[in-house]
């Protein structure tokens, strides 16, 4: 039994609080686990441990100091077979209308020269018989080998797993990497994949916000030409920034200019913050938000956005999904859209 995996049940059963996680394409599993149930904050970002940032970046982020935590690294090649839900039930149809409604003022703010994109989003509830919170885990860790895999608990706040696509940054001393990631089309084995200009338009919208926040706080930015990325049963589009931080510059202030970005939130980001708090009728809380490693062995930072996530209450399962909406969307292909977003996290349950 790996020593990862029996923490986790051991902290569980204790109401401890842990994260346990694997980056993209690795074998290694990580985890820091608490020595006590105090809830920590960060908002300078200049602690050592995991953070738990919220989507809206006003409140504070939870962190797990590295200092009040065991903080382990173990290989797990996971060998077993497990069984995925495909059968999922369909939405009921209020969420549905209620859904389409969004979007449909979404337009109407973009058409009005408001907004040029906003991220909608939608919270799924569903019920469950039983949660094996290892056996979550493990089929996540199983299941999406390119994502960043999550468990993280704290009995205050609550249990959150995700296999996120997107990274928010990656820091190596003043050396900085992230990404521009937008547009979404369902994977299909056998076709050749074609972008159409509402997703081609979505994505550079996105890559030229990162630009022109990171401009100012860095040098040799680099940004790569757009390529075709899998995650799970989903297509997205991707372009990998790299750049060094000015020496006045702080990880804070990269980290500001960043979250939330376009690809969880639009444009311009103020005008379509305001929208989401308006109009979403649901707090968001960590969905959207970012986690990760915070300044790890010489200060190495790696983000992630909390995105194709789900927290669990009562045996109730809160999966979160949104789309970009431009002035080129559908709001029944928006709606699709977020039904196969949904399908990440439900195979596991």
């Amino acid at each position: 039994m790996n020593i990862i995996f029996n923490k986790i049940e051991e902290h569980h059963k204790r109401n401890s609080p842990f994260v346990a996680y694997r980056k993209p394409n690795s074998e290694q599993v990580s985890g820091f686990f608490m020595t006590d149930i105090t809830l920590h904050f960060t908002s300078q970002y200049t602690e050592a441990g995991f953070v738990f940032a919220p989507f809206n970046r006003e409140e504070n982020a939870v962190l797990f100091p590295l200092e009040k935590s065991e903080f382990i690294n173990e290989n797990i090649l996971i060998e077993e077979n497990f069984s995925l839900n495909d059968n999922f039930k369909e939405n009921i149809n209020s969420d549905k209308e209620k859904h389409l409604h969004l979007v449909e003022k979404a337009l109407d703010e973009i058409n009005k020269n408001e907004l040029v994109k906003v991220v909608v989003s939608r919270k799924e509830e569903i019920q469950l018989d039983k949660l094996d919170i290892l056996l979550t885990f493990k089929k996540l860790l199983k299941t999406y080998a390119n994502a960043f895999v999550y468990v993280w608990f704290h009995p205050k706040v609550g249990l959150w797993f995700g296999a996120t696509p997107e990274t928010l940054l990656n820091i190596t001393g003043n050396s900085f990497k992230t990404m521009a990631l937008a547009g979404t089309q369902v994977y299909i084995d056998s076709e050749e994949v074609i972008w159409k200009s509402k997703e081609l338009e979505e994505q550079q919208l996105v890559t030229n916000f990162i630009e022109s926040q990171l401009k100012p706080l860095s040098t040799n930015l680099k940004i790569d030409k757009k390529e075709t990325v899998k995650a799970g049963n989903l297509l997205h589009l991707r372009s990998s920034v790299a750049g060094e931080l000015n020496k006045s510059a702080s990880l804070k202030a990269l980290i500001r200019g960043l979250h939330p970005t376009p690809a969880v939130c639009g444009l311009p980001r103020d005008k379509a913050e305001e929208f989401i708090y308006q109009n979403e009728n649901y707090k968001r809380t960590f969905y959207s938000g970012f986690l990760g490693e915070l300044n790890i062995e010489n200060k190495n930072s790696s983000l992630f956005v909390n995105l194709r996530c789900m927290s669990i209450e009562d045996k109730i399962a809160s999966i979160y999904v949104g789309g970009g909406i431009t002035k080129d969307s559908n709001a029944k292909k928006e709606w699709e859209e977020t039904v196969a977003k949904t399908k990440t996290i439900k195979k596991v349950l």
